[in-house]
């Protein structure tokens, strides 16, 4: 007889092998074609709502990694949040106006913006968006996204489009909205006027000029002949707009002799020119900076002059103490400028060409206008030094060319007339990580009045009417609700299919009596479009909220969507559109170096999808720290796939285990089960308690390490290795057998419960298998296990820490035995433990040592000290000291344990007398 057939061996359908490429599109479709997503919102309806407000990405190319960690972070969430009984509907959407598509339009399709009508070019870019919306949902849902992507928001929606226009519209009626000539961010090669969000910082080198200018009215305190106030700047092609000089009031200035001139330099940075000048500079005189107020100069270019006047943002860290001024090129000049009246001169047109305005340099582009207006300072004298020096710069952040600063007429949102209730708003959010707070109030409290206009096309535009009579501006509520109106039926096109008469409520007229108006030409910031999301999507649809529970994005949107939506709901409403901030870091590969695709170390998601498994990639999110930047690489993938088969093959291991077991009859009471399997149950607590918490914490690091170390440790490790004997050796329906099964049941049901929000896929294969599962159930529709009151004992804990650590010295030297070639397997084997007195009482009380060391004999000697001289003593516990030696006996066919009573049964001579026992009861059945 082959007594092989009478244990009780793993069997199981469930596949040993992920094939998760393979496998995922077919849970995708049975998803789809289940509607899933309709599924789980019927089972939660009714319930407490949690919302995380799915913040827009850009639709402008494939999925990237950076994608694929923030949607996985919030489908964690949010499957989390729906087991957790939540109502947590998910509707994501996507930003589609604005410059990057249009400059796709015009590279890719070829179009000329320009040889277009305004709607036609529309069109394109709408066609364009819509296609990567397509692109990125299908990369979304292959991540197991659960979502409602029959329904996600669009900004080029209609409806969404009206919203947006109302938000303004408030604004604008509080008073918050004004049109006003100032310096902004100017992109020349985008032609448009940028926002500080829109702004990266990147290092460049420039020339730094220093120039002299003479002196021609110096009012009594700079008398001398060839006076020359000397000045410093890195743009030297906004000379030609330098309209004035600013000195600090309460720096000391200092007149020094060089040859037969006369030079005003800041008394504090002396020293320094005369090392970088190789000059002596002696001093003639020093007088305060405020009595240097409307001394004139000479500009050294142009027939104008250059009025001395006094400001606070003249610094000592470089130059001269003297700041070149030109009103229309910089915002403290500007600011400085308007406190004395002066002119904002501005000879640069929207490409960065000089306009006649510029005199000799009309035509030239600003950086190619830098060295020739070098070389006409030298030429009359005027240049002291030209030096190359490296400094941040600010850039254009999509085509990523330097900006200028440039004084146009723009719109703008006055941050300064809800900046304290944005601030005090900011005080009422929880910030995630922490830090978040201070940052965001940093710069909400620093920033300057939001330049909301842009000279594009595609967008929604400002929708402001201006009288032809008077030229007065013309927006209200009437002309904003019937601007709504219309905007839902067609959309934003009509701002350009309609005259502004077709447009304005019937009978409009301007307060001087005119009836004629023009449109705006300008559209909005698309930080307005998708800052105004919260009013589009949150207050519009009838299964959101308003405000959100969470918002989630990476922590560059602290100045982003964070910043814009704060900003329009405080401005609209009072209040901010969210509860929650969280944050999370950029990509980086194992260096430290931000991934890119010029240094070639960026990992594609798809990629790793088709050859290992989105499972794969929501596990490495779920491993990472996501809260500071985040590494990926292959190496890390391939990481990522090692601890998934660990997991897996645990579970796997449960399953095949569980094959004959019904939960509703074969369950063992806690109370009967065996200390090994109450331990496990402690174990399995512990690990319910801390993953929840790490959910709850949005800690999802801690859900990782604490699934895979329990699967590796405690279970694999530990109790799967003791109870495996168990399992397979006794009777099938023993009560010892069904004790562990009921350990394994409970660890199956708890473990696929708590790991369902991040192995989405892998849980909703293994879920059917899961004994007593209904056929129609579905894991995403489940709850969370809760830890029973009755696992937690600590005194049972205690004791089994002392059993476990004994266990790992006995492990050690079984090992060691082994590789002595005196043992070819621990069931080979007999342990002889040598313990002092207390350890003896306590080991005597533990029954079946060899079960828990998984040998075949196991003696226990109370008197340490006559320990013979092979027994080694243990490494960690005082006075313990461990023999091994050769089982005696005979091996047993079925068990493999040795036995000294093997061949005692006349029937099963080559059976132990408990294998025996069991083989007689299966023949009476």
């Amino acid at each position: 007889m082959d007594y092989r057939d009478t244990l009780n061996l793993p069997e199981t359908d469930f596949p040993m092998r992920g094939n998760l490429p393979q496998r995922e599109p077919e849970i995708l479709k049975k998803w789809e074609e289940s509607n899933l997503y309709e599924r789980v919102q019927k089972a939660r309806a009714g319930h407490p709502k949690f919302i995380l407000h799915d913040g827009p990405p850009y639709a402008n190319g494939d999925i990237h990694l950076g994608h694929a960690l923030n949607k996985v972070l919030k489908d964690i969430i949010v499957k989390y949040k729906t087991m957790m009984g939540y109502d947590a509907p998910y509707v994501p959407g996507w930003d589609t106006h604005g410059l990057p598509i249009e400059q796709q339009v015009i590279k890719k399709l070829g179009v000329n913006r320009h040889a277009v009508s305004h709607l036609e070019f529309r069109a394109r870019c709408k066609e364009y968006a819509k296609k990567y919306v397509s692109i990125q949902r299908d990369g979304f849902k292959r991540l197991g996204v659960r979502g409602d992507w029959e329904h996600p928001y669009l900004t080029l929606h209609k409806n969404y489009e009206a919203e947006q226009i109302g938000v303004f519209g408030e604004m604008a009626k509080k008073g918050y909205i004004y049109k006003g000539l100032k310096p902004v961010y100017w992109c020349p090669s985008c032609e448009t006027a940028l926002a500080e969000a829109e702004i990266e910082y990147a290092d460049t080198t420039s020339s730094a000029i220093y120039v002299k200018f003479a002196v021609q009215d110096g009012k009594g305190i700079l008398n001398d002949k060839n006076t020359y106030i000397v000045i410093w700047t890195t743009t030297p092609w906004t000379i030609p707009a330098n309209v004035a000089i600013s000195a600090h009031p309460d720096f000391t200035y200092a007149q020094v002799k060089v040859g037969e001139e006369h030079w005003l330099l800041a008394e504090g940075l002396l020293e320094r020119l005369r090392g970088l000048w190789n000059l002596e500079l002696p001093v003639e005189k020093t007088c305060q900076g405020k009595d240097l107020e409307r001394i004139t100069c000479k500009h050294p270019l142009l027939d104008r002059e250059s009025l001395l006047i006094l400001g606070e943002h003249v610094t000592l860290e470089q130059g001269t103490g003297f700041v070149h001024t030109a009103p229309g090129h910089g915002e403290d000049d500007f600011i400085v400028g308007k406190k004395y009246g002066l002119p904002v001169i501005c000879p640069v047109d929207h490409q960065g060409k000089f306009t006649e305005e510029g005199g000799p340099y009309v035509g030239l582009k600003v950086d190619k206008a830098n060295p020739i207006v070098i070389e006409d300072l030298k030429k009359c004298n005027a240049l002291v030094l030209e030096e190359k020096i490296k400094h941040s710069y600010p850039h254009c952040w999509r085509c990523k060319h330097q900006i200028i600063f440039r004084a146009t007429e723009q719109w703008f949102a006055s941050i300064d007339g809800f900046r304290k209730e944005a601030l005090e708003q900011i005080d009422q959010v929880q910030w995630i990580p922490s830090w978040g707070k201070d940052r965001i109030y940093n710069m909400i409290r620093d920033r300057g009045d939001w330049c909301i206009s842009r000279q594009r096309t595609w967008g929604v535009p400002i929708p402001i009417f201006y009288c032809e009579e008077c030229g007065k501006e013309l927006v209200n509520d009437a002309t904003i609700a019937k601007l709504q109106e219309i905007f839902r039926k067609e959309g934003s096109d009509a701002w350009f299919a309609h005259t502004a008469e077709e447009l304005l409520p019937e009978g409009t007229t301007c307060s001087c009596g005119g009836h004629t108006f023009r449109k705006e030409t300008d559209i909005m910031d698309v930080w307005f479009d998708s800052g105004t999301s919260h009013t589009g999507v949150l207050k519009q649809r009838e299964e959101l909220t308003w405000p959100a529970d969470l918002y989630l994005e990476g922590s560059d949107q602290h100045r982003g969507w964070f910043n814009s939506s704060l900003s329009t709901a405080v401005a609209a409403f009072g209040k901010a559109p969210y509860k929650a901030v969280l944050t999370h870091g950029f990509l980086v590969d194992e260096q430290g170096r931000k991934q890119s695709k010029s240094l070639g170390n960026g990992v594609d998601p798809i990629q790793v999808m088709n050859q290992m498994g989105a499972d794969i990639l929501r596990l490495w999110v779920s491993s990472a720290d996501y809260k500071n930047d985040v590494a990926a690489s292959p190496r890390i993938m391939k990481q990522m796939t090692e601890a998934y088969r660990k997991i897996r093959n645990t579970l796997r291991f449960l399953l095949s285990n569980l094959k004959d077991f019904d939960p509703a009859k074969d369950q063992v009471p806690y109370s009967k089960l065996p200390e090994i399997d109450r331990w496990a149950l402690l174990q399995l607590g512990k690990v319910i308690d801390r993953v929840l918490e790490g959910y709850e914490k949005y800690e999802f690091h801690w859900v990782y390490h604490t699934a895979h170390n329990f699967c590796t440790v405690e279970l694999s490790s530990i109790y799967l290795d003791i109870a495996k004997d168990r399992l397979y050796v006794e009777g099938k329906n023993s009560e010892l057998r069904r004790s562990a099964q009921t350990v394994l049941y409970q660890t199956l049901d708890a473990l696929v419960r708590l790991l369902a929000p991040v192995l989405t896929f892998t849980m909703d294969e293994i879920w059917p298998y899961v004994p007593g599962v209904a056929e129609a159930s579905n894991i995403q529709i489940e709850e969370m296990p809760k830890a029973k009151p009755e696992w937690k004992d600590e005194e049972l804990e205690a004791k089994w820490d002392r059993i476990l650590d004994i266990r790992a010295e006995v492990t050690k030297a079984l090992e060691k035995a082994r590789q002595d070639k005196l043992i070819n397997h621990p069931l080979t084997a007999q342990v002889d433990l040598y313990t002092p007195a207390d350890l003896y009482e306590f080991l005597k009380k533990v029954p079946k040592l060899t079960d828990i060391f998984i040998v075949s004999a196991v003696e226990l000697h109370q008197a340490a000290g006559t320990k013979p001289q092979d027994a080694a003593s243990a490494e960690s516990i005082e006075g313990l000291s461990i023999k091994v030696s050769p089982a005696t006996g005979e091996k047993c066919e079925r068990c493999w344990m040795y036995h000294t009573e093997v061949g005692k049964d006349e029937k099963h001579p080559s059976l132990c007398p408990r294998c025996a026992s069991v083989v007689h009861e299966l023949e009476t059945e």
